[in-house]
């Protein structure tokens, strides 16, 4: 069955089944492989993309329920690293082996449009998202540096 999908800007049509995850009509029906597959069940947060500009774990959203929604994953947020929580990253080498880091910027990037200024409680309450390496100070520190230029 074709599905008709617009991710990053572009639309696309892809002939899966309906109940497919979104992550993998991402990863291997258009070919868009910084998305990661990290648990499965929702719980690391390493598939997070933006429908409508809500962070969301691609793993658990059937490819029929995004319809008309916008879908922005890691490669559409910038085309360059010029968004302002990757050039944080860039800027405090927060990734250590970098599986969890697509996923985590994306739903940083939500975090801050939702409160441009968070606090570390805000941090905490809001991003849920498993990094393996344990880098969470450089991570929250990017956070807040981004939060200065966002």
């Amino acid at each position: 069955m074709a599905i008709k999908l617009t991710v990053n800007g572009k639309s696309h049509e892809v002939d899966v089944d309906p109940d497919t995850p979104l992550l993998w009509v991402l990863r291997d029906a258009i070919g868009l492989t910084g998305t990661k597959y990290g648990c499965g069940i929702a719980q690391c947060g390493a598939c997070t993309v933006h429908i409508n500009g809500e962070a969301q774990r691609s793993c658990q959203v059937a490819v029929k329920d995004v319809g008309a929604n916008a879908v922005v994953t890691i490669e559409g947020l910038s085309t360059d690293n010029s968004h302002p929580v990757q050039k944080a990253w860039l800027q405090l080498d927060v990734p250590q082996c970098g599986y969890c880091q697509s996923g985590m910027i994306m739903a940083v990037s939500a975090l801050l449009k939702e409160k441009p200024k968070p606090t570390n409680k805000d941090i905490d309450e809001k991003l849920t998202n498993i990094c393996r390496c344990g880098t969470y100070t450089r991570i929250r520190a990017a956070i807040h540096e981004a939060a200065k230029s966002a």
